[in-house]
C-alpha cells in the first residue's frame, strides 16, 4: 500500500485538501484501514518537493488545496502499469511455519488449526461484506473482496496440503 500513489490517484480525479484525501484514501483501501493524517501531509510535502503535486491555494475554510502536476500523472501511469511481484511466500505465517518445521515444533498441528480458524473468521467477515457490497452496487469493493477471498481459500488449501502430507 502506497500513500503516495493513493494521493496521486485521488488528485488525478479532482483537486482536494489533505483531510478529504485522508478520508477518500481510507475508503479506497477498504474496511478497517486508518491512515495517520500526518502521513498524508508529509507525503504531500514530498510530492510537492518532487514536483508531482502543487499547492493551488486555499478553500473558504483556509484548507490548502492540492492538484496533480503533469509529472505526477506520468509517475502515476508508470506505477499503474508496473506489475506487482507475487510475494505470498514472504507472508508472516509462511515464515512462521518454515521456522516451526525447521525446529520440528511439537505443536505444529495446533499452530495450523489456529491459523485455519483465523482464516475462516476472515472468510465469514469478508463474505458478509461482499454481500453488502453486492446489495449496495459497490462493484469495485465487491471485486476486491472477491480477490481477498480467493487468497484466503488458497491459504486454506495450502494448510490442508501440509496436513495431508504430514500424515503420509
Amino acid at each position: 500500500m502506497s500513500v503516495k500513489y493513493g494521493i496521486l490517484t485521488l488528485l488525478s480525479i479532482h483537486q482536494n485538501h489533505g483531510y478529504d484525501l485522508k478520508i477518500e484514501l481510507e475508503s479506497l483501501l477498504g474496511a478497517n484501514v486508518k491512515i495517520n493524517a500526518g502521513q498524508i501531509y508529509t507525503t504531500l510535502d514530498r510530492l510537492i518537493r518532487d514536483e508531482l503535486v502543487r499547492l493551488v491555494g486555499e478553500d473558504d475554510q483556509e484548507r490548502k488545496i492540492y492538484t496533480i502536476e503533469p509529472k505526477g500523472v506520468i509517475e502515476l501511469t508508470k506505477w499503474l502499469l508496473e506489475p506487482v511481484p507475487y510475494v505470498s511466500t514472504r507472508d508472516s505465517f509462511h515464515f512462521k511455519w518454515s521456522c516451526a518445521r525447521k525446529i520440528k515444533f511439537d505443536h505444529e498441528e495446533k499452530m495450523l488449526n489456529q491459523q485455519k480458524l483465523v482464516i475462516m473468521q476472515d472468510v465469514m467477515e469478508l463474505t458478509k461484506l461482499k454481500t453488502e457490497c453486492l446489495l449496495n452496487n459497490e462493484e469495485d469493493k465487491y471485486l476486491l473482496i472477491s480477490g481477498a477471498l480467493l487468497h484466503l481459500e488458497a491459504d486454506l488449501n495450502w494448510i490442508h496440503q501440509i496436513e495431508n502430507r504430514r500424515y503420509k
